[in-house]
């Protein structure tokens, strides 16, 4: 339970640390998304997390769209050693050379994979069958780190050349973007959320 002025609202626990999260988790996790630009945020910033806490990355997330060209993957593709170092000086965003090259091979890979299929958005979602899975979790303890689909989506991506795709990674991405409906139910978003899926199917 969390207050907001004049009612009470029930939120996911992880939610409840600070206004930011409890903004992040109110308008956007969980909920459905086929924007491929989005999409290819959420792709970065969650391999950008990979042994810190997401609060770390949203804090960030800001400084991340400047720094990467509001996370366009054309101009990102284009990065060489001179972006490569501006990024590495830039104290506004996670400076691990790893992720950071990362990110511009990923970006690489992006336009790869949605040139094969139209989309990035057509090519992702097909781990989940084109629509979200919906489970009914009561606790944070249930909400499990990988999964069967998660774990078949982190090893395509690495047979196409992505990296940080790890499974757990590739599990907090299809939570984020919607592709799972991981709201407790006791959460006011989990019915909103699947409203927003049966919304985008009429």
């Amino acid at each position: 339970m969390y207050y907001t002025p004049g009612t009470l609202i029930n939120r996911c626990d992880w939610a409840l640390g600070t206004p930011l999260m409890q903004e992040y988790h109110d308008h956007e996790w969980g909920a459905p998304l086929h924007d491929d630009r989005k999409l290819f945020e959420f792709l970065i910033l969650e391999g950008a997390q990979a042994g810190l806490s997401w609060s770390t990355i949203l804090n960030k997330r800001a400084n991340y769209r400047l720094a990467f060209n509001g996370f366009d993957p054309a101009e990102v593709a284009r990065y060489d050693e001179t972006d490569l170092a501006r990024l590495l000086a830039n104290a506004g965003i996670v400076r691990n050379r790893l992720k950071i090259s990362s990110a511009v091979n990923n970006a690489r890979r992006y336009l790869d994979v949605a040139a094969e299929f139209g989309s990035f958005d057509r090519y992702i979602w097909q781990f989940v069958g084109g629509r979200p899975l919906r489970n009914t979790f009561t606790a944070l303890s249930q909400l499990p780190p990988r999964t069967e689909q998660s774990d078949a989506m982190s090893k395509e991506l690495r047979k196409r050349g992505f990296n940080f795709v790890g499974s757990t990674i590739c599990y907090a991405f299809m939570q984020a973007t919607g592709m799972v409906n991981d709201h407790l139910t006791t959460c006011f978003r989990f019915e909103e959320v699947q409203a927003l899926d049966r919304k985008q199917l009429r």
